[in-house]
């Protein structure tokens, strides 16, 4: 009987610890989700553009062991474009305080040399951590800085109201269904009709480079190729306006070509596709196959 006794208090000690622990966790977890906002992530956003249109990187609050990233590839910090001071002819960002992160499009037409830029921000009680960017310019993928600008300024990704919003896990759940049919042209999307793909300058609502023109209304499922992975997959999501960021690779995950694909969803139909791809030197040469059905037919993809 006393070894049980002993046995017992043993045990609700190990229990005490492993519950006083997994409390410590949730409370460092609700630390971190309380110190982040729209708001602080809206400041991490215009210090990084203040930055850019001076070449300033002091302008930005950065933590002590900050990251940079450019092309999904680490580099110093005296080498990344954010110390190029660039016309930024327009901007367009989105926040996620569930993460700490934004994601910012950045799109220069002046100066000499265009680029489109995709840069997502971790912020951290603060302070930058991390500075990812993507560099798309005149060696990229259907790259048009002038077009990107022309429809970016005239598309609505204004803020939806509740109604028409749809949840963090299906936004992943739409973009994951986007990405996946370059493989499996089975799975099923939440098209929107009409549905606008902007990339990298080329604009389905206009005709596609080295395509026919459209018979009808076109989608966004136009120009998609077949059996091609997108790996390493990491996702940024803006619920207030119906966005989801998926920064990912087309082929080998370590080594395949660094891509951003941005959707933006209305009442749970895909409205909006932006993609930047960094295209591996020597340039790409992606398959232009035939529009793909729509899926009017099957059933929709669940939940909103």
């Amino acid at each position: 009987m006393k070894r049980l006794s002993i046995y017992f208090i043993l045990m609700l000690f190990v229990v005490s610890i492993i519950m006083a622990g997994s409390a410590t966790a949730q409370d460092s977890k609700v630390e971190v989700k309380a110190c982040c906002n729209r708001a602080m992530l809206q400041a991490a956003v215009d210090s990084y553009l203040a930055t850019q249109s001076s070449g300033d990187i002091t302008k930005m609050a950065l933590a002590t062991s900050v990251k940079y990233m450019e092309n999904m590839e680490p580099i110093a910090k005296e080498k990344g474009l954010w110390h190029t001071a660039l016309p930024i002819a327009f901007s367009r960002s989105y926040l996620d305080p569930d993460i700490c992160k934004s994601f910012t499009e950045v799109i220069v037409t002046e100066g000499g040399h265009p680029y489109v830029i995709g840069t997502r921000l971790t912020v951290e009680y603060g302070k930058i951590s991390e500075i990812d960017s993507l560099v798309t310019d005149k060696d990229d993928w259907l790259f048009d800085a002038e077009k990107y600008l022309k429809y970016s300024k005239i598309e609505d990704w204004s803020v939806l109201p509740p109604e028409k919003r749809s949840s963090r896990s299906f936004l992943i759940q739409a973009g994951n269904s986007y990405l996946d049919i370059f493989f499996d042209k089975s799975v099923i999307v939440p098209w929107g009709k009409p549905c606008a793909r902007l990339e990298g300058g080329a604009y389905t609502l206009e005709p596609f480079p080295g395509m026919p023109a459209p018979k009808e209304e076109p989608g966004c499922d136009i120009g998609i190729p077949d059996n091609v992975p997108i790996v390493g997959r990491s996702y940024l999501v803006d619920e207030e306006l119906g966005v989801v960021n998926i920064f990912c690779r087309f082929g080998d995950a370590l080594t395949g070509m660094p891509d951003s694909h941005t959707f933006r969803l209305v009442d749970g139909k895909m409205r909006y596709v932006h993609t930047l791809s960094v295209s591996p030197p020597g340039g790409m040469q992606m398959p232009m196959p035939k529009s793909i059905p729509l899926n009017n037919d099957k059933p929709k993809v669940e939940g909103k």
